[in-house]
């Protein structure tokens, strides 16, 4: 081989090493970029949904109702409260408002929800006179009531007080934590003619006729309902004054009222026969023991009586008992705890505690 081959094949040989080793290298090249594609791919973002504000919409609030003006008389007779409260925004009767002079009173925003009614009692009496008497007593005299049933036989009760006004019919009175019944009550006097006394001492009550005791009921659950006066404050004269008066007596249909009328308390039959046997047996064993007194005391005072805690068998303890009697065991009211009586009041106190 001539030295311009061996040149020759030497270039040859050359060439072919570049060209190898730039194919290599482009090989290699083309690799790590496809792997580089593949680790760089672009993956596009889920889109995040942003939850929107939620917007507290308020309920539109019903507009008030209006006040009604008669005459220049204004009325509002609709309870807009809440009744399960014991509130009640209803006027029963024109609305009383203030006239300072140099002013307007106005009821833009009347009626305030925060509001009840002054009468939370209901207490019934009766006269012990005849009807005209009784008329002539209540409103010329220094004593009133807001109603007096009367014994003619018609359809009429006597409005003698207007309800918003203070009638002078309770006098001293109490009952539970009130006192001075006259500010938040109203009173109902029955024509009767009460009691009279025999030479031992003993009282018998004169009946209510049956149309006298439809009156009364109708008026007291009107009354009762319109105010929303509770069983507990449906009272007799002898229940928030028991050492001085008797009315309406022992011949006062109460648990009619109760079972026809849903009117009142009245106890649960069952309640006192559970208490019955234990209430012999507490008389029996201690009857005179000041500590057995106390507890009736205690429970008289519990249900709602404003009697002293003497732990003895005083004039006071046996006038309230027999005022209870008046009312809850009418057959016998002698004013002596007997096992029945017991009874009666510890089946009251469960059926209704006092708040």
């Amino acid at each position: 081989m001539c030295i311009f081959e061996l040149i020759n094949h030497s270039k040859t040989k050359l060439m072919r090493k570049t060209l190898y080793i730039i194919g290599l290298s482009t090989f290699v090249f083309s690799c790590t970029s496809q792997q580089n594609v593949k680790k760089n791919t672009y993956q596009p973002k889920t889109p995040v949904t942003q939850a929107k504000p939620t917007v507290k919409t308020t309920p539109p609030v019903a507009p008030k109702p209006k006040v009604v003006s008669d005459h220049g008389v204004d009325f509002f007779t609709t309870n807009i409260a809440d009744p399960t409260k014991n509130d009640n925004t209803a006027s029963y009767g024109s609305i009383v408002s203030a006239k300072p002079a140099g002013y307007k009173v106005v009821k833009t925003y009347f009626p305030a929800v925060a509001q009840n009614f002054r009468q939370r009692y209901l207490i019934l009496h009766y006269t012990a006179l005849a009807d005209d008497k009784s008329i002539t007593v209540l409103t010329q005299q220094a004593v009133s009531a807001h109603y007096l049933v009367n014994n003619t036989g018609d359809n009429e009760i006597y409005q003698l007080v207007d309800e918003n006004k203070r009638a002078y019919h309770a006098g001293v009175s109490a009952w539970r934590n009130d006192k001075n019944l006259n500010d938040n009550s109203i009173g109902i006097e029955i024509v009767n003619t009460g009691y009279t006394t025999d030479s031992t001492g003993k009282r018998t009550f004169a009946p209510f006729s049956d149309e006298q005791v439809r009156k009364v009921a109708a008026l007291v659950k009107d009354i009762v309902t319109r105010y929303q006066i509770q069983p507990t404050n449906v009272l007799a004269h002898a229940d928030i004054a028991p050492t001085r008066k008797q009315d309406p007596g022992p011949m006062f249909p109460w648990k009619k009222l109760y079972d026809e009328y849903q009117v009142g308390m009245w106890y649960d039959e069952a309640a006192k026969q559970t208490y019955l046997e234990p209430a012999q047996a507490d008389l029996a064993a201690r009857y005179n023991d000041s500590s057995f007194i106390f507890l009736i005391q205690t429970s008289l005072q519990k249900f709602g009586y404003a009697l002293d805690l003497s732990g003895k068998w005083d004039d006071a303890t046996k006038k309230t008992i027999e005022a209870f009697q008046y009312h809850f065991r009418p057959q016998n009211y002698d004013g002596i705890m007997d096992a029945e009586t017991w009874a009666i009041l510890q089946a009251l106190n469960q059926k209704y505690p006092a708040k």
